[in-house]
């Protein structure tokens, strides 16, 4: 059985990428594992003699309380989605939220980490922040990002954005697994600007080593990348789109500032980062 990571703050984001986290454990088979990390306060214990322990005791103690009350809240979701069945583990930890998340994959051996982030700020804050950029460096596996407003949806259309590269093919086939145990079908997309360095000939090689596969691959003339990205989750129907972290620094460029708006306005979908193999 996989294992997927889902960090959670309880906030209303949070709670409504938990709706996509157990759909998505349904669907490649997994636990789900929450995760809640609350940084300790540093006191000086020279002015804390005798209440130092304590005070770090209480603090532990309340945010025990709080993580306590609210798991039986996310097990009623499950209940309200016939999902009871999803096996949930948790875990309570203290300190940084990179450091635990990295530790949490690592001893969990986890293979996917969902987590939701909340509104367009945040959108852009996510791709461009230390915290996003620590995620993607450190954290192996792949990541599930769902934007607050997104409504869990069946998922039917995956958008796997490609540079052709041979590297690709091994994230690709891990999209397509994907896809399988949800019926869904993989569009694969290549933005050919005027630069382009892609032959003809890799991208028909492309189309035979798939063509058993339940994918299309679709090359789109245009030196405006952003808005022909756009135009395809839009027009293609896309319920979730894949990109590979090598593409990092241009996929961040979707969310800077004004585009960032008109992306997240027009289109509110997860976005599953792959790491390179």
């Amino acid at each position: 059985m996989k294992k997927i990571i889902f960090p959670t703050d309880f906030s209303d984001s949070a709670t409504n990428a938990f709706v996509h986290a157990l759909e998505f454990a349904k669907i490649v088979n997994a636990e789900l594992i929450l995760l809640h990390t609350f940084e300790i306060p540093v006191y000086d214990s020279q002015f804390f003699p005798e209440n130092y322990a304590a005070i770090y005791s209480s603090i532990e103690l309340a945010k025990f309380e709080m993580f306590k009350d609210e798991i039986p809240k996310l097990r009623t979701i499950a209940m309200e989605r016939n999902l009871e069945d999803i096996v949930i583990k948790h875990r309570l930890m203290d300190g940084d939220l990179i450091f635990n998340l990295k530790n949490a994959v690592e001893e969990d051996k986890a293979d996917f980490v969902i987590m939701g982030t909340s509104g367009v700020s945040d959108w852009t804050k996510f791709f461009l922040g230390s915290n996003t950029n620590a995620v993607i460096s450190e954290i192996k596996v792949p990541v599930l990002c769902i934007p607050a407003d997104t409504k869990y949806k069946k998922i039917k259309i995956i958008g796997f954005t490609t540079r052709y590269r041979e590297k690709d093919k091994i994230e690709l086939r891990k999209v397509l697994e994907i896809a399988k145990k949800t019926n869904a079908k993989v569009k694969s997309l290549y933005v050919r600007t005027s630069g382009s360095d892609v032959s003809d000939t890799t991208i028909k090689e492309w189309e035979k080593e798939f063509a058993n596969e339940n994918v299309e691959f679709l090359v789109l003339p245009s030196d405006e990348v952003k808005e022909t990205i756009l135009d395809f989750i839009l027009y293609k129907d896309v319920d979730i789109i894949t990109t590979i972290t090598h593409k990092r620094s241009f996929f961040e460029s979707l969310f800077e500032s004004s585009f960032s708006k008109k992306i997240t306005k027009e289109v509110s979908i997860p976005v599953l980062i792959m790491h390179e193999t």
